[in-house]
């Protein structure tokens, strides 16, 4: 058997698709071994962002009666704009995962202008640090998820992924070949996405609106007023992202190797950034590709998106998981599905039924009657009563904390933000957060302690010299269960 056939089969071919920079761009990639082999590249003609015909195009079967032959040999990925999606970082104590999605959801509505019914959500984890989680949120409004995956769903893509999330696996995979913290700048004509990248996964993403060519049709003295005022957008981005020492943190410009970009890293190193130049390395590429560095950068975005849908091991955000479900390909026409199978079955169907129905009638109530009387006769009912007794008793000696999470965020109002949460049976309920006022804060603690279940509320509070934010921790009784038990010898 031939060896190159054999590593080939190993691999599925991806077809990745992704609006990008007013066009829609299209790859065929295939992992052989280490290195990667970009089959072919595409772009739509024009402005025309018509997803299905776009696909049509790039040799993807559209017809409605395929849909259980779905590309048995490729898998579809498509990428959602990221402009359109807000990402949040906090910190949550080391809970269930049940317990992190209902603080998640209190952090959502602390802080997004929308109701929890106009948004759909994903989240994710990173490694336990100091008894704490670190969490992605990314947040995007329903109504616009559920319009694109309408506009996607013709040619059946496997997974909606974030484009930028596959802007961050390029960058590692292509332009750096390493997993580091760092800030990636991907820069389009009149715009450019900074994604701030942590432990190897996407950490948080915003969307500036200033980008190659703002730079380079203006004069001097313009010039001069964008590049200020793009420095200045870049330390409030990385002030937003957390990073207090802005000048330790790398910061990739990823490039075509052009001069306009090695000018884009100049502006950044005077505005105190360590700014670097990324271009592909096309050894990460097969000879076969036959692709310059101009052609790799301009399709970096969905070159990004197929090697995401290559790694198994990797955990996107999915924020398409309750709008869109793709159609799975069926491993051969099960022999159930044959016409003269089901006209057979259903004839046995029938028959039974009309022997079961007449034997009934035969029996008669009466017989039915003694049957049920029988089966009842063989159980304990007094034990059955008693069993149920103990079940509804150890129910309400078990704390619902899903219950304790929903009483404190109902409790607050927007612009409380929490931060952490601590129950441990026997104590006091702690919580910690931060208030933008002090009169905030009375409320809350008022709103609590008028809630039935809770009592013995207290709290202390320090006001953060440089936010003017109150940070408060917040303790009371929860039920039963913040008071001391005693057991008691027989």
């Amino acid at each position: 058997m031939n060896n190159e056939k054999t590593k080939t089969a190993n691999f599925r071919p991806v077809v990745a698709i992704v609006e990008d920079n007013g066009k829609l761009k299209g790859v065929e990639l295939l992992k052989r071994d280490k290195s990667f082999e970009i089959r072919w590249t595409k772009s739509s003609e024009g402005p025309d962002k018509d997803f299905k015909q776009f696909a049509s195009d790039c040799g993807l079967s559209i017809e409605p009666n395929a849909l259980l032959d779905m590309d048995s040999e490729r898998i579809i990925v498509v990428g959602f704009n990221s402009a359109g999606t807000i990402f949040n970082r906090i910190t949550v104590p080391d809970v269930e995962d049940k317990e992190i999605e209902s603080i998640i959801e209190l952090q959502a509505e602390t802080r997004l202008p929308l109701p929890p019914e106009q948004i759909e959500m994903d989240w994710r984890a990173d490694k336990l640090q100091d008894g704490q989680l670190g969490v992605t949120i990314a947040v995007a409004r329903k109504e616009q998820l559920q319009k694109f995956a309408d506009n996607v769903a013709g040619f059946r893509p496997a997974k909606i992924l974030l484009s930028c999330e596959g802007l961050v696996k390029v960058w590692e995979e292509i332009f750096s070949a390493a997993k580091r913290n760092a800030i990636i700048l991907s820069c389009a004509e009149h715009n450019t996405q900074v994604c701030l990248v942590e432990g190897g996964r996407l950490s948080n993403a915003v969307v500036l609106d200033i980008g190659v060519d703002d730079f380079s049709s203006i004069g001097p003295e313009e010039q001069s007023e964008a590049t200020e005022m793009f420095a200045q957008d870049m330390r409030s981005v990385l002030e937003l992202f957390g990073c207090s020492d802005q000048g330790q943190l790398p910061v990739f410009v990823l490039s075509d190797g052009s001069p306009a970009y090695i000018s884009i890293v100049s502006f950044l190193r005077l505005a105190g950034l360590d700014a670097r130049v990324a271009s592909p390395d096309l050894d990460r590429l097969r000879a076969s590709s036959h692709l310059s560095v101009e052609c790799v950068y301009e399709y970096r975005m969905p070159i990004g998106l197929a090697l995401m849908a290559l790694d198994e091991s990797s955990k996107e955000l999915s924020i398409f998981k309750n709008l869109y479900n793709p159609i799975k390909k069926a491993a051969g026409k099960h022999w159930l599905y044959s016409t003269r199978v089901v006209y057979a079955i259903a004839s046995i169907m029938l028959a039974l039924l009309v022997i079961v129905t007449y034997a009934v009638d035969i029996a008669g109530p009466n017989s039915i009657e003694r049957r049920l009387d029988a089966s009842i006769s063989d159980v304990d009912m007094d034990l059955l009563v008693k069993r149920q007794q103990l079940i509804k008793t150890m129910a309400r000696e078990r704390p619902n904390l899903l219950d304790l999470l929903k009483m404190v965020n109902e409790s607050g109002e927007r612009g409380i933000k929490l931060t952490s949460l601590s129950f441990k049976k026997g104590q006091p309920v702690s919580i910690s957060g931060e208030a933008s006022s002090n009169d905030q804060l009375s409320r809350y603690e008022k709103n609590l302690q008028n809630t039935k279940g809770i009592e013995k509320v207290n709290y202390t509070a320090n006001t953060n010299t440089k936010s003017k934010k109150i940070t408060f921790t917040i303790t009371f009784n929860y039920k039963n269960f913040s008071k001391k038990t005693t057991r008691t010898g027989r």
